[in-house]
């Protein structure tokens, strides 16, 4: 799984930040910015919704456990690590990515290995009795990303020629 979604130094966004730069004006490069970050959100919103969404079925009980180790809801957590940031400076673009250090320490590789489809971990804590659990669906960052990548790209290109015509 690719840590993260760019849309970056293409040369329309390059020629187009030395302009904003010799421009000089703070107010385009502002409204550039704020533009190419509405661009993005959706997909950091639809990478929200479909983490959210994954379930992962447990095996089943086979004998009473105890209460859970933390109360931490693990798909609500992920789904707050997901990020955009965006760049008008030499590398212009926009990135949509998990922010590990948004993560606790113990799940910080849990967003890929949900994507990958296979969750094992010890039971409670246990660490001489071990659990798998299937996520389904599996690969929810890269069909999400694959679905809305055109709708980002398409709306990029949208500002970049909006903002093309203000430098004119």
């Amino acid at each position: 799984m690719p840590s993260s979604v760019q849309i970056l130094g293409t040369g329309q966004l390059v020629d187009l930040s030395r302009r904003l730069r010799r421009a000089g004006g703070p107010r385009l490069r502002q409204n550039f910015s704020r533009r190419v970050r509405r661009a993005a959100e959706p997909l950091q919103k639809d990478l929200q919704r479909s983490i959210r969404r994954v379930q992962l079925p447990g095996p089943g009980r086979t004998t009473r456990g105890g209460p859970s180790p933390t109360t931490r809801p693990l798909r609500a957590t992920i789904a707050a690590a997901i990020r955009i940031s965006v760049r008008a400076g030499a590398n212009p673009g926009a990135r949509v990515w998990v922010d590990r250090s948004r993560l606790p320490s113990d799940i910080k590789n849990m967003p890929w290995v949900i994507e990958n489809g296979r969750v094992r971990h010890p039971v409670y804590a246990n660490r001489r009795r071990w659990v798998t659990q299937w996520a389904r669906p599996t690969g929810w960052w890269s069909s999400t990303v694959q679905a809305g990548t055109p709708r980002m790209r398409a709306e990029i290109e949208r500002v970049l020629g909006d903002v093309r015509r203000d430098l004119q």
